[in-house]
């Protein structure tokens, strides 16, 4: 069926009769449980918008993803992790960690431990439980997975098959079985197959993103992708900006949100180093989130979060950055 053009007329008696009757006339965002990015970001993540998360390799961009579906789920919406890397398990593993971590702080469990526990190579017996038995934290962060847990689903996508396609197909059954739309993460988005598709990835990741934010439209569900920095991005410690992100400029056009991962130590400014080096330890404990674009909301922010990758997880309570960033590596003598 084809939908036809609406005159304001009808969209305005439609928005009334929705307010009327106590239903809100447009899509209320979803909360990422990250306080300060929801209020920059007015509200949190929207239906029908496309948001990217881009950042180094090893600063923690699927840590970040998986905490926005565990705040997503314990608040009793609905959430799916399409991963192109990594097994069921090891996303389960993460979930119970940074469960812990934020049951018991520093001496919970480790991730480590979980996934030693998991591959049964722990010297334990019996089940998960039982071999976590002795962990700090470990039976609190279980009871909260298992209480969440029918609202969250992963889906392990192939880099050779998994494309838009059977995207959409897994978030209609995804619906169908809790009941309402989920917030999708897609991770990563330079993996989503392209059958048939050009070998230039470029032309490719053009079809990608366009094909998410289309499916994020039609469907009306918030899609967050994660996304990989090309070489020179990473080169030299430089400050990834939007137009670092691998593939082509659809990637700084099509979405509604652009966010960035840090290393604070990496884009802190000298002069915040030169006079107490004891600078240098305390900004590695913190990655900055650049809000790089943001359609609903101000950009070309920057906040704070304290990070915990053992456990895989960042603290939720961040802050706006006080000192001077710089595009460039620090170096210090």
């Amino acid at each position: 069926m084809v939908n036809r053009a609406l005159s304001v007329s009808e969209i305005l008696t439609e928005v009334d009769e929705n307010l009327a009757q106590g239903r809100g006339a447009a899509a209320a965002p979803i909360p990422t449980g990250f306080a300060v990015l929801d209020t920059y970001l007015s509200g949190g993540l929207r239906p029908g918008e496309l948001a990217l998360l881009g950042g180094p390799q090893g600063i923690g961009k699927t840590f970040f993803a998986l905490q926005i579906l565990r705040h997503v789920a314990k608040a009793g919406q609905g959430g799916l992790y399409l991963t192109y890397e990594h097994d069921a398990p090891t996303v389960l593993g993460r979930l119970i960690a940074a469960e812990a971590g934020e049951a018991v702080g520093l001496g919970a469990v480790q991730l480590r431990r979980i996934r030693a526990a998991m591959e049964a190579t722990d010297g334990g017996v019996g089940g998960l439980e039982l071999r976590l038995a002795g962990s700090p934290g470990a039976l609190e962060a279980l009871a909260k997975v298992r209480e969440y847990s029918p609202r969250l689903f992963v889906h392990r996508a192939n880099g050779g098959s998994t494309d838009l396609g059977e995207i959409e197909t897994v978030i209609r059954e995804c619906r169908a079985a809790m009941g309402q739309a989920p917030l999708v993460v897609v991770d990563y988005l330079q993996k989503v197959a392209v059958p048939g598709g050009s070998e230039i990835e470029a032309e490719r990741v053009t079809v990608v993103v366009e094909g998410l934010k289309d499916l994020a439209l039609s469907m009306q569900v918030p899609v967050l992708a994660v996304v990989a920095a090309e070489k020179e991005g990473l080169v030299g410690g430089t400050r990834l900006r939007t137009h670092h992100l691998r593939g082509s400029s659809s990637l700084a056009y099509e979405p509604d949100v652009v966010l960035v991962l840090h290393d604070k130590y990496d884009v802190v400014a000298r002069h915040h180093l030169s006079f107490d080096i004891g600078n240098a330890d305390r900004f590695r404990e913190w990655a900055v989130l650049s809000i790089e674009k943001n359609r609903s909301g101000m950009d070309h922010l920057d906040v704070e979060f304290r990070k915990h990758l053992d456990q895989g997880r960042f603290e939720a309570q961040g802050r706006p950055v006080q000192e001077t960033l710089v595009d460039g590596r620090v170096f210090v003598q």
